[in-house]
């Protein structure tokens, strides 16, 4: 028995006295890597990042096979490939500050989600959305009214909705086709949807340079698949000219739907992402207790 005790106190002295500063520096820390996974997550930082991952991958494999002329190589890339990072995410990682300094990090800690009703009233109110698009998708067709709406889904797009009017509006198919009408103030450009609302109009988007696209196809169509190059958006594209009814996403392009092959796609394409997620264990303790309370 006594060989056991000194056995685990051998084991426990390598173990550091915790100390309550520990334990909030943990919690420090964890609340700062969620923020920054939450940023990483709604900016194309996410697709940087899965890149970075890539190239880390490539150099521990050449760390593990001894290639010598890849490592050196790394090792002297490593600090312009940081600067450079921080050039061209600059925009973000202002915005992300500002974000921080006005964010309630208490209360967001704390409310982690929606309830139950809440899901099921999100769920209703992203098929709602959908069917409002389509029937103004539908109805733009058939009048030859050019539009072009991109639905976003995990990488925000907010450079390109700065380039627009800001809206905020519910989605209905009367605002849309109302936007898009000739000879109206938002017609020209595109229409920014999150989270079942309009958030932008008359936006610039960027045009592909995709040389295996038709020639026939127009700016619309080019700048649709554009978007959709550049984030995870669904992009839908009603042809001034023909009428025709398009969705480009993953930087391919799908012509000629009709109402039911328009929804078959929505439905396909767009991730569930809408609902929110479940409330956090403090929040239905709390709820619990007034309700016992009552």
């Amino acid at each position: 028995m006594e060989v056991i005790s000194n056995w685990f106190t051998r084991i426990l002295s390598f173990i550091p006295a915790i100390r309550p500063t520990n334990i909030l520096e943990i919690l420090i820390i964890t609340v700062l890597i969620y923020y920054l996974l939450i940023w990483i997550r709604d900016t194309r930082a996410w697709t940087l990042l899965k890149g970075v991952l890539v190239i880390f991958a490539f150099v521990l494999f050449a760390y593990i096979f001894q290639m010598s002329t890849i490592l050196w190589l790394f090792e002297n890339l490593i600090s312009v490939i940081i600067i450079s990072i921080f050039v061209l995410f600059q925009p973000e990682i202002r915005r992300a500050l500002e974000q921080l300094g006005r964010k309630n990090i208490l209360t967001s800690v704390l409310n982690l989600g929606g309830s139950d009703e809440d899901i099921i009233q999100a769920s209703k109110t992203f098929e709602k959305t959908k069917t409002e698009i389509i029937k103004a998708c539908v109805e733009m067709s058939k009048s030859c009214t050019g539009a072009l709406i991109v639905m976003e889904q995990d990488v925000r797009l907010s450079e390109y909705e700065r380039t627009g009017i800001f809206l905020d509006s519910l989605v209905s198919s009367q605002l849309l086709i109302n936007i898009f009408e000739h000879n109206t103030p938002l017609h020209d450009g595109a229409v920014f949807i999150r989270d079942n609302r309009v958030v932008a109009a008359t936006c610039y988007l960027p045009l592909s340079d995709n040389m295996l696209l038709s020639k026939e196809l127009g700016t619309r169509h080019r700048a649709g698949v554009g978007i959709s190059e550049v984030s995870d958006s669904v992009t839908l594209i009603v042809s001034e000219e023909t009428g025709m009814i398009s969705i480009a996403h993953d930087g391919m392009l799908f012509r000629g739907l009709n109402q039911e092959e328009l929804r078959e796609q929505l439905d396909t394409l767009l991730k569930k992402t809408e609902a929110p997620k479940r409330k956090s264990p403090w929040r239905r303790i709390i709820k619990y207790e007034k309700k016992a309370d009552k």
